[in-house]
């Protein structure tokens, strides 16, 4: 992004960019628009690693809140995540997850597609809540 990007009054990602994919023509209805329930799975991958990172091991995704989709994404747009920890407990974590588009490579403009709060709890190897590493 440029500097008069930066500082301008248009909303800007919150959180750390966590993953960045491109929209493929797989993934779209008949109409070219882009499933939600791909854009939801991008999300999961994108809040797992930030889960996952803070627990220092494996985690699993217990719900999702608060989801609405804004606009739609097209073929080609450069699809990115940004997650931000709200809440860490003992052996769960909340995740909100902010998802942000550029239609193409030669645009900087970003567009807000949607947002959500995930939850995660970390588990051992036998799929039994552990409390996070410190």
């Amino acid at each position: 992004m440029s500097s008069d990007d930066l500082n301008s009054d248009k909303p800007l990602p919150s959180g750390d960019l966590a993953l960045q994919v491109i929209a493929m023509p797989k993934d779209t209805n008949a109409f070219g628009d882009i499933f939600s329930g791909w854009l939801v799975k991008q999300m999961d991958l994108a809040a797992s690693t930030t889960a996952a990172r803070a627990a220092q091991g494996r985690v699993v995704t217990v719900a999702m809140d608060g989801m609405s989709f804004m606009v739609p994404v097209k073929i080609g747009s450069v699809v990115s995540c940004y997650t931000d920890v709200v809440v860490r407990g003992a052996s769960s974590i909340q995740i909100q997850i902010e998802v942000w588009m550029q239609r193409d490579y030669n645009s900087q403009e970003l567009t807000k597609v949607t947002d959500g709060l995930f939850v995660f709890v970390s588990i051992d190897d036998e799929g039994r809540t552990r409390p996070f590493n410190t």
